[in-house]
């Protein structure tokens, strides 16, 4: 090998690189920015609650408290800025939240396939099935999907959630009624004005010490798996990735379960 051959070898390696980290740059210049970014320059957290979902978020005094407001503020905490809360609906989250309302969406959302077609979901921090609550005196009888499933049983659901969903899905005979206020439903089948409801099984349980005369069926064995998880920006993988890690830390630390305790023990 002679010594132009072997210079002209290096000179393309040089300028092979040299292009090769142009391209880089480049890359990394037209990388979309985070949502992270948009949050800590703005100087808050921007986060969607329905608060009607005790134990998780609940509206009280014009303000909210609950596990995700709790861990909203130890979320907002982390980045380095203030929460604000943004007032939803369950018919309306999704929409108020892909719309840019919110940098993300709190308050016991369950983790489904539709609303993973818009939008990504933090890992998930909670299994929460769906389980009935009923009148103690009707407990026996409404035992399983078929036993609820009869005509002249009326079942009472919140709309626009995944509790109408399963609702829809799985009662063909019984009555499904549409009450609009999350909070006093539960007053409902105490009114006798309905037989039976089907919720997450952990607010079942919050709401069977909030309500004598009503008990959670089998909420440790619910009719159906499900989790829990935040609604975050679809495509945002740093976002994501930041709230993921703080999750595990607030778990891994025992502050995760000490916001539970607060609320649900």
């Amino acid at each position: 090998m002679t010594t132009t051959t072997t210079f002209k070898g290096l000179k393309l390696a040089a300028l092979s690189l040299a292009a090769g980290l142009g391209l880089s740059a480049a890359a990394l210049a037209q990388a979309p920015t985070s949502q992270l970014d948009a949050i800590q320059s703005r100087g808050n957290l921007q986060i969607c609650t329905t608060g009607d979902y005790k134990p998780f978020t609940l509206a009280k005094d014009g303000s909210y408290e609950g596990i995700d407001i709790e861990l909203a503020k130890s979320l907002a905490k982390a980045i380095g800025v203030e929460p604000r809360f943004v007032a939803t609906k369950w018919g309306d989250l999704l929409n108020d939240f892909t719309s840019g309302k919110c940098d993300i969406a709190m308050g016991g959302i369950s983790v489904t396939l539709d609303r993973q077609k818009r939008a990504f979901f933090s890992t998930p921090y909670m299994v929460n099935g769906k389980a009935p609550i009923a009148r103690c005196a009707d407990k026996d009888k409404f035992q399983t999907v078929a036993d609820i499933d009869k005509p002249g049983v009326t079942v009472i659901v919140n709309p626009g959630g995944t509790n109408e969903r399963f609702a829809r899905a799985n009662f063909k005979q019984a009555k499904i009624e549409l009450y609009p206020d999350n909070v006093t439903i539960f007053a409902q089948i105490l009114a006798g004005k309905a037989d039976i409801m089907v919720a997450e099984s952990i607010e079942t349980k919050v709401q069977e010490k909030l309500n004598p005369g009503l008990c959670a069926i089998n909420p440790d064995e619910p009719l159906q798996y499900g989790e829990m998880g935040y609604l975050l920006p679809r495509g945002d993988v740093t976002f994501k990735a930041f709230v993921d890690q703080w999750l595990h830390l607030a778990k891994a630390t025992g502050e995760f379960a000490k916001i539970y305790d607060q609320f649900v023990r």
